[in-house]
C-alpha cells in the first residue's frame, strides 16, 4: 500500500522525506497476496506456498495453503452494535486477547494493519475515542447517587408490588370464572333432573 501511494505522488523526490517517512509509518508495506484480505481482517495470514512431497519417491508438486477465513459478528463498544466482518482464527485469537475489536484495533499500529478495512475501522473508532475524550462529563456527591439509587430501588420496588397485585387480580378472576362455571354447570344438572322427573310423573299419571 505504501509503494502504491509512492506511485501515485510520483515518487519519493516529490515529497519531503519527514512526510514519507511519517507516511510510512501509518501505511502497511507487506505485499498483500490474496484480493479478499482487503476486505476483511486477517492479521497478517495469507496465502503460503510451498511443495508437496510423495511418501514413496520424493517427488514434489508445488501447493499452497489457505488461512481459515470465517465469517462473524463482532461486538464494538463504541459504536453500540455489531459488525459482520471476515477473520482469521488467528486474527479472532488476536482480538479475544486484546479484549475485543475495539482494543484490538487501537492498539494494532497503522503500518501492521496490512488490510485496507483495517485502517478504515481502526480510523473510524479512533475518531469517535477522541469525540469521547472531549465529551465533558459530570460527577454527583455521594449524597447525590444515595438519592438516585433511593429512587431507582424506590421504581424497582413499585414494578415488583404493581406484578404482584397484577398476579392477585388475574387469579381472583379464575377463580370467579371458574365458580361461574361450576354454577352453570349444577344448574343445568338440576334441570335435567327436574325434567326427567317430570316425564316420569307424567308416565305414571298415564
Amino acid at each position: 500500500m505504501y509503494k502504491k501511494v509512492v506511485r501515485r505522488v510520483g515518487g519519493e523526490g516529490k515529497l519531503p522525506a519527514e512526510l514519507m517517512e511519517s507516511v510510512k509509518n501509518l501505511l502497511p508495506n507487506s505485499k498483500v497476496i490474496m484480493g479478499r484480505a482487503k476486505r476483511g481482517i486477517f492479521a497478517g495470514r495469507h496465502i503460503q506456498f510451498g511443495n508437496k512431497v510423495s511418501e514413496d519417491g520424493g517427488n514434489k508438486s508445488r501447493r499452497n495453503w489457505k488461512p481459515n477465513v470465517q465469517e462473524k459478528r463482532l461486538f464494538s463498544y463504541i459504536h453500540d452494535r455489531h459488525i459482520r466482518v471476515k477473520v482469521t482464527t488467528h486474527a479472532l485469537r488476536c482480538i479475544d486477547k486484546a479484549g475485543g475489536i475495539d482494543e484490538y484495533l487501537l492498539k494494532t499500529p497503522y503500518n501492521k494493519m496490512d488490510t485496507e478495512m483495517g485502517i478504515v475501522w481502526k480510523a473510524k473508532i479512533e475518531k469517535l475515542y477522541s469525540q469521547l475524550a472531549e465529551m465533558e462529563v459530570g460527577f454527583f456527591p455521594p449524597e447525590e447517587e444515595a438519592k438516585i439509587e433511593q429512587g431507582f430501588e424506590e421504581v424497582r420496588g413499585a414494578k415488583r408490588e404493581f406484578r404482584r397485585e397484577a398476579r392477585r387480580a388475574l387469579a381472583k378472576q379464575s377463580q370467579l370464572e371458574a365458580k361461574r362455571a361450576a354454577a352453570a354447570a349444577d344448574g343445568q344438572t338440576a334441570e335435567v333432573a327436574g325434567t326427567n322427573e317430570d316425564a316420569s310423573d307424567a308416565a305414571v299419571k298415564s
